[in-house]
């Protein structure tokens, strides 16, 4: 029996767009079109700037996933453990925005904003940091409609952050061996957020426990990243991608 419910990949692609560096993910993309893919941008540890960017590499393949109907593009930026000026987080989110609009390189829009290195410890600050993010990611135009903001603490958040709280919160990035502990899964078992909100983010899998780890985990969360690589695991395409995403694709 296919394992259910059904959960959607979300793909931190860190890779540089090389010329083909991305044909794995065009694959699979093309050969999945009822499973859905959120795929994290990040030209430059955020949006690039000039005169970096324009840049021809990300100019040339983000168009092309943006044209795949089952594909939502976020863009990438950092809030340093809301450290950062927020001010220069806002300048982030508008430059995404605004590409969207760009005439003369068509295709560049994303649908939301991918927040990563958020707090998961509750204070006045902290709540408010985050709040003004997800107010300016749904008050900016340029995102689509949904204008989805998702927030990367890596861990379970307190209640106090979640009300209301991001879209998607990553409340897992971590390794299998830690993962499969039985002090991380009490800590995850505080999380406030339900399957609809929560994000599944573990690497340094064994190849052969890929494939249950995954079924096991659509039923906690809607969206996931199950990789077996040890180093880099958001710049190349481990040889786990392939029973990964046939296992998020089984209906």
């Amino acid at each position: 029996m296919s394992p259910e419910p059904r959960s959607k990949i979300l793909l931190p692609l860190y890779i540089y767009p090389h010329p083909g560096a991305w044909d794995p993910l065009y694959t699979t993309i093309s050969a999945n079109p009822h499973l859905h893919f959120l795929i994290i941008i990040n030209p430059n540890s955020g949006p690039g700037a000039a005169p970096w960017w324009p840049n021809p590499d990300y100019i040339r393949e983000i168009p092309r996933l943006n044209a795949f109907p089952n594909v939502t593009t976020l863009g990438y930026v950092r809030a340093t453990y809301c450290e950062r000026p927020v001010e220069d987080l806002f300048a982030d989110i508008e430059a995404y925005a605004e590409r969207s609009n760009d005439k003369a390189h068509p295709g560049l829009g994303v649908q939301g904003i991918f927040v990563d290195e958020t707090v998961n410890l509750y204070t006045e600050d902290a709540k408010r940091y985050l709040d003004s993010i997800d107010q300016k990611v749904e008050r900016s135009f340029g995102f689509s409609s949904d204008r989805m903001a998702v927030h990367n603490p890596g861990t379970a958040v307190n209640t106090g952050l979640a009300t209301p709280g991001p879209d998607i919160t990553v409340v897992v990035e971590t390794s299998y061996e830690h993962f499969v502990t039985e002090e991380y899964q009490e800590w995850l078992a505080i999380s406030p957020y339900d399957r609809s909100r929560s994000c599944y983010m573990v690497h340094s899998v064994p190849e052969q426990e890929v494939e249950c780890l995954a079924i096991e985990l659509r039923e906690r969360a809607e969206y996931m990243f199950v990789t077996s690589a040890t180093v880099d695991f958001y710049a190349s395409f481990a040889t786990s991608w392939e029973t990964f995403v046939a296992v998020m694709a089984a209906i």
